[in-house]
């Protein structure tokens, strides 16, 4: 390898918005000799090769792996076992596999018992990500400034754990390393709860459209665009892009970090019913407290630079990838 060159060949098993960027900024830093990727349907492989991220493309994560430095698993949380198992026996003595989703523990239940002796798993997640998916969205930017979480396990092979660490650094991250349980806890919070809150909130407004469309038309009007769509302020726009994010991505993420969204959830669902209280009993000095309080953790976000020029959907996406590894 040359002095640039971290590894002399990369597999990408997931050709979506995460994969195809990394890809991309692996290329632009001269950090990679040989890309293979996987996807399951051949117009994403073939449209992989055409936009030139990949050097070859592969039927299936077996294949893909051959020979591979480093394995990116860059599909849903809850495809992580199956592709373990598929890919397990193609993996090289010191080939290190790691991931981008949003959910870590998951990862290490489902992907380290199926991996060989000599395989070393450092799970990883780039918190930075857009509403859009597939071959055609990634871009080398994506993970500049942005934060990746690196989770090894303990006892983590040392030197496979600072290969993945200064990987995302020279794509531009700043890497953090973290225990697997407590990013969980940390991201059930800032990622997965605002995610769960706002396809909650877009449901209840399609669902409040429905029901004034019908009294509508009992009454005699009729409402001839949506209401939903044609004033959505700043707020509901927002919502809408978060909204967005891949569907089997987000279920796989819900479904696999259940303990810890469920106890933010129970907080937010007390906090949720004071403020209700609040409204109700026209208790002003405690609403601005309270906006006051989250402006300040906005400026905060800002001042870190993570406001971002980017629609940030996580993630990971855990969080905008490929919502289907082989799609």
């Amino acid at each position: 390898m040359s002095d640039t060159v971290l590894f002399d060949r990369v597999a990408l098993i997931g050709l979506g918005l995460i994969g195809s960027s990394l890809a991309w900024a692996l290329k632009r830093d001269g950090l990679v000799g040989h890309i293979a990727g996987t996807a399951r349907s051949a117009a994403t492989r073939s449209k992989a090769v055409e936009l030139g991220f990949i050097d070859s493309a592969h039927e299936t994560a077996l294949e893909a792996v051959a020979d591979a430095d480093i394995v990116v698993i860059c599909a849903p949380v809850g495809a992580c076992a199956a592709i373990a198992e598929e890919m397990a026996p193609g993996l090289k003595k010191g080939a290190i596999v790691t991931d981008v989703g949003s959910v870590k523990m998951a990862v290490i239940r489902d992907v380290g018992p199926h991996l060989p002796e000599g395989v070393h798993l450092v799970p990883g997640h780039p918190v930075a990500g857009t509403e859009n998916s597939g071959p055609e969205s990634g871009f080398p930017e994506l993970f500049e400034g942005r934060y990746c979480i690196v989770t090894p396990a303990p006892g983590a092979h040392e030197a496979a754990v600072n290969k993945v660490v200064e990987m995302w650094t020279k794509v531009g991250s700043n890497v953090e390393l973290m225990d697997a349980v407590h990013h969980d806890r940390v991201l059930a919070i800032t990622s997965h709860l605002p995610h769960l809150i706002a396809y909650s909130i877009v449901g209840t407004a399609s669902d409040l459209e429905e029901h004034l469309q019908r009294e509508s038309v009992q009454n005699g009007d009729l409402i001839r665009t949506s209401e939903v769509i044609k004033f959505s302020a700043g707020g509901f726009r927002d919502f809408t892009r978060i909204a967005a994010s891949d569907p089997v991505m987000w279920r796989d993420v819900f479904l696999n970090n259940k303990e810890a969204v469920l106890e933010v959830l129970g907080r937010f669902t007390e906090d949720l019913t004071a403020l209700q209280r609040a409204i109700r009993w026209g208790e002003g000095d405690i609403l601005e407290s309270l906006f006051e309080r989250t402006r300040d953790i906005r400026r905060g976000v800002i001042e870190m630079k993570q406001a971002g020029s980017f629609s940030a959907v996580e993630p990971g996406q855990e969080d905008g990838s490929d919502p289907d590894p082989k799609s």
